[in-house]
């Protein structure tokens, strides 16, 4: 059998949620997989070291132009010239003309539940816009044509189903994402101090991880922070990734709290191999969003053995189950109530750094390889008695 992975972004250097997922599949169907030919479709981009071949791995890179050109047009042009059995798309959309059968994963629907106005006026950026418009458009048409339509909780499954009308039908499946064995407790005092002095951390912080998705509830965190810095006096900072110094600005200035960007650490982009150090040396992460299909950050956190405040909304109770604090992300106050019972409260702690290192440990990329493993079987079987 051949077949066809999509993964464009692969080599990009800033790599972000779905390319690490389509990086575990494709590593882990490595270690699985020595009979079927694999292509690996990427685009041309400055970080090649991240995926090596091997005797039946072959990376093809693909010119083709932006996003929309090159899935469209390069990519399925590329699976038809290799003889793909099945194509695998791995970053909710894929290329709608595919004579090749499609499996395609839709790790959420966020940008079908909003409205064109609402994408075009939200607070995301440019770059992000786009991309939610070309999902908007091209998704649905995508469902339609893909043999196999999977998705990463049973939250998300259910609502892909109801929107689609596709619940209940054999198209629609759930197939855990997992963690990478890298997230563990870093105890090595160099690794931390090479960590800890490259990223300019604090010596008592939380960690979060927003962006400028208006999901990831930014505001709400940052407006929790600052009351609780007023209501204990406490010298934590909070670190957060990859922001823009501007926008965090705007933020604080419409909470009220200027002066809270002396508490806060931007670290700029971080490689995914100095996240454990960075969990592993922070009190509590944060991770309030108002919507997720999944959450591979409470997972990492859990892993490095840390307590995690999170949503009781969409996946994350799944995710999470009894090892995360559990909040309502719209309620600032109870995110800074959270901190501190968890601070004040040494035992609670334990226990749900106890609780999230045993429930890490359900999640595996194996086993989500075996899972796909399985499912081209399945596909490619289907497809050879039609024909």
């Amino acid at each position: 059998m051949k077949i066809g992975i999509e993964g464009q972004r692969l080599f990009r250097k800033k790599k972000h949620g779905m390319d690490m997922v389509a990086l575990e599949l494709i590593k882990n169907l490595q270690d699985l997989d020595h009979e079927n030919q694999y292509f690996i479709f990427v685009k041309p981009d400055e970080d090649r070291s991240v995926l090596k071949e091997t005797a039946n791995f072959k990376i093809i890179e693909l010119n083709g132009g932006p996003y929309p050109t090159w899935e469209q047009i390069a990519l399925p042009n590329a699976a038809k010239k290799y003889g793909c059995d099945v194509l695998h798309c791995t970053s909710n959309t894929a290329p709608f003309f595919s004579s090749v059968p499609l499996i395609t994963i839709l790790h959420d629907i966020i940008y079908m539940e909003s409205s064109f106005l609402k994408i075009v006026t939200s607070s995301a950026s440019t770059y992000q816009k786009f991309g939610n418009i070309y999902r908007k458009l091209l998704v649905p048409l995508v469902v339609k044509k893909s043999k196999k339509v999977i998705t990463v909780s049973h939250f998300e499954k259910n609502r892909i189903g109801e929107f689609f009308k596709i619940k209940g039908s054999s198209k629609l499946d759930a197939i855990y994402n997992g963690v990478s064995e890298h997230f563990m407790p870093i105890t090595d005092r160099d690794e931390l101090l090479r960590v800890k002095n490259k990223y300019n951390l604090p010596e008592n912080y939380f960690f979060f991880l927003g962006n400028t998705d208006p999901k990831k509830n930014t505001k709400g965190t940052l407006k929790a922070f600052s009351d609780f810095l007023k209501q204990t006096k406490s010298n934590h900072k909070l670190v957060m990734l990859d922001y823009d110094k501007t926008e965090l600005s705007k933020i604080l200035v419409d909470i009220k709290d200027p002066e809270l960007i002396n508490h806060i650490v931007l670290t700029g982009y971080v490689v995914n191999t100095d996240l454990p150090a960075i969990y592993s040396q922070c009190d509590i992460f944060l991770y309030p969003s108002l919507r997720e299909s999944f959450g591979i950050p409470m997972l990492e956190a859990m892993s490095c053995n840390v307590p995690v405040i999170t949503s009781n909304t969409s996946s994350m109770p799944e995710i999470a189950a009894d090892a995360a604090h559990i909040i309502n992300p719209l309620n600032p106050e109870e995110i800074t109530t959270g901190l501190m019972e968890i601070l004040n409260n040494d035992a609670y702690k334990k226990s749900l750094c106890e609780k999230g290192l045993e429930r890490s440990k359900q999640f595996s990329w194996r086993n989500m390889a075996k899972d796909y493993l399985k499912l081209y079987e399945q596909i490619h079987a289907e497809h050879s008695i039609k024909h």
